[in-house]
């Protein structure tokens, strides 16, 4: 296989839930400039369209399908919808999350009720739209591939409120190498990348405190936080054929941040 084989996605269908935010937008466009259509989901119809439009601007192939997948009957409609207009569903990537810096909490007062809105919306966006994805992938019997965006708080703690957070990546991070696991049987590869910082408006709030982001920079080998771009190269790779024999892995894309830890 030659390397525009190996790294096309030609003639693939993906799904990016979560594709009107700023990450998820540029995977949107990242799917699409290497071939693939794309069905960009989100619960803002005009921030879709916009997405759609530039890729078709581009010259790629994209639809809006707008969804609250937190909700398992959005869910499903999302992935029909998506294979209604593309005709199959061969890659799923999970760019719903976040909340990092809007509900920062001592351990030990953690509310319930900011606890539950994480988990909803880091982990339970992720499970049901793969869930339903999958469904479709292991119908159409020709394997598959299943992208979600993790976090470096998987894997590391933050003294600064984070207990639901590091939880939510924590466990998107155990589902990834479960789903690897009972999926391999199909030829679905999982994985997950996990970023640290990537300078999006989410985190404008914690990245415009000049001594938060001091802090931030110095742990991080390369002196910088992370940008949209920097994740593209890790999600082509595993979403394309190149990455075959490559599943239950979590890369991480922060700098050398971890290699210090």
């Amino acid at each position: 296989m030659n390397a525009a084989d190996m790294f096309g996605l030609e003639g693939r269908v993906a799904i990016v839930a979560g594709g009107g935010g700023a990450i998820g937008s540029a995977v949107a466009h990242g799917l699409a400039g290497a071939g693939a259509a794309v069905a960009v989901v989100g619960r803002t119809t005009a921030t879709l369209e916009g997405v759609v439009a530039s890729i078709a601007g581009s010259g790629g192939s994209a639809t809006a399908v707008a969804a609250d997948v937190t909700k398992p009957e959005d869910a499903e409609r999302c992935v029909d919808e998506t294979a209604a207009a593309f005709g199959r569903v061969d890659i799923i990537v999970n760019a719903i999350g976040g909340g990092a810096g809007a509900v920062l909490h001592p351990a030990e007062e953690y509310p319930g009720d900011s606890w539950d809105w994480i988990m909803e919306l880091n982990v339970r966006s992720t499970l049901l739209p793969t869930q339903a994805a999958v469904r479709r992938m292991i119908a159409q019997g020709e394997g598959g591939r299943v992208l979600n965006i993790s976090s470096v708080r998987g894997q590391l703690g933050i003294d600064a409120g984070y207990s639901a957070y590091v939880a939510a990546k924590g466990a998107i991070d155990s589902l990834t190498r479960q789903w690897a696991t009972e999926w391999a049987k199909h030829g679905i590869t999982v994985n997950a990348i996990a970023p640290t910082f990537v300078d999006t408006p989410q985190v404008a709030s914690l990245l415009g405190d000049p001594d938060f982001k001091s802090r931030i920079v110095s742990r991080i080998p390369l002196g910088r936080v992370g940008t949209t771009d920097d994740l593209l190269g890790a999600t082509l790779l595993l979403c394309s054929p190149a990455s075959g024999f490559i599943t239950g892995q979590i890369l991480t894309i922060d700098g050398g941040l971890t290699a210090t830890q």
